[in-house]
């Protein structure tokens, strides 16, 4: 007798796990058991990389009234001014933030509106530290660097309470504000007084490259820490995941190829070899937000082969984008497939089985 067709998928386990009908240790195990049965690597769906940003209209129709409302207040305190305005508001508005999570995340379990509720209690934090901390004494590094530290710590609470993917991408966002206010050179004789005094305290011979370097490898360690703990992409561990993996592609790929990549022929190759890296451990994690990060450069590299040190006509640009679509595109379609092949071709290494599930065969 014929197996019964499958009525049970990986995007219902999510579903169950986001509405709290099993654990996300349950679910994983369920997995792991279902693909042991299919045989792991034939159970792989060819779409292996979920993200869910939201679910319905309903989710953007709050997510709107949330930020109008939230805007409001924030225009109050635009008009009202002051100080003590400055620091009390958005300390206010970051409980209210908080508050409204403990319904909307926990109880709705609405994405997007939870994605807007956390950046107006980190923003609200932010601002708060920040403008406290500019009535002290510690110069504007120790400014920098405190009220970033603040809201980031403030945010890690956020995410310890309820478990917010997203969070994890504000956390990092004011982590490398803070990495950037070590590495950054502030002049010394500099006053808070303005924005533009603000501004203008960072000297153009500030080393943020080294920042973006190191915040880049953190960010990637810390993205991996997730994936490990749920290769089959079915817990909320591999959102967290694509979140951190965002940033650390982001700051990784501009340090890198951007550093190598000098806008002449003579800097191709070392920028084509460093994209072919990250395109290469892109594959080997399976995440493609980190290749998608270096479009840019990769553009800038086609740009070149095509046009040369010339101005590009009309035609000439269109040449490019084909060229860049089709690659992304072949790419994306044959991701599956390609990962497979360069996975069986690398040897053991310490944590590849806890990697996702690959094609072992052609």
């Amino acid at each position: 007798m014929a197996d019964e067709p499958a009525i049970f998928g990986p995007a219902d386990l999510r579903a169950a796990v986001a509405s709290g009908l099993v654990t996300e240790a349950q679910a994983a195990g369920i997995t792991a058991l279902a693909h042991d049965r299919a045989g792991k690597r034939a159970a792989l769906p060819a779409e292996d990389e979920p993200f869910e940003f939201f679910r319905g209209f309903a989710e953007i129709f709050i997510a709107l009234g949330l930020s109008i409302l939230l805007g409001g207040v924030a225009l109050l305190l635009t008009i009202v001014g002051g100080v003590t305005i400055l620091i009390a508001i958005p300390a206010i508005l970051a409980l209210i933030a908080w508050w409204m999570a403990g319904y909307f995340t926990l109880k709705r379990r609405m994405n997007l509106p939870s994605m807007v509720l956390v950046s107006a209690y980190s923003g609200g934090i932010y601002v708060s530290a920040l403008t406290l901390l500019g009535q002290i004494d510690l110069g504007l590094r120790g400014v920098a660097l405190v009220s970033a530290l603040l809201a980031a710590a403030a945010v890690l609470a956020w995410f310890a309470r309820f478990r917010l993917p997203f969070a994890m991408f504000v956390f990092g966002f004011f982590a490398l504000m803070a990495t950037y206010s070590l590495f950054a050179r502030y002049n010394p004789g500099g006053s808070f007084d303005t924005l533009d005094a603000w501004a203008n305290s960072f000297r153009p011979g500030a080393n943020l490259r080294l920042a973006s370097l190191v915040f880049g490898l953190g960010a990637f360690i810390g993205a991996m820490w997730f994936d490990l703990r749920d290769p089959h992409r079915i817990t909320r561990h591999s959102a967290t995941a694509f979140w951190l993996h965002l940033l650390a592609g982001a700051t990784l790929v501009n340090t890198v190829a951007g550093n190598l990549y000098a806008g002449g022929a003579g800097s191709l190759p070392a920028t084509a070899l460093a994209l072919c890296a990250f395109a290469l451990v892109a594959l080997v994690v399976d995440r493609r937000s980190i290749l998608t990060a270096g479009i840019v450069y990769i553009a800038a590299l086609i740009y070149w082969a095509v046009i040369g040190e010339g101005r590009g006509a009309p035609r000439d640009w269109a040449v490019v984008l084909i060229i860049l679509g089709a690659m992304f595109t072949a790419l994306g379609t044959w991701w599956v497939q390609l990962r497979g092949l360069i996975m069986r071709a690398l040897p053991d290494f310490p944590g590849k089985d806890r990697l996702p599930p690959y094609l072992e065969t052609p």
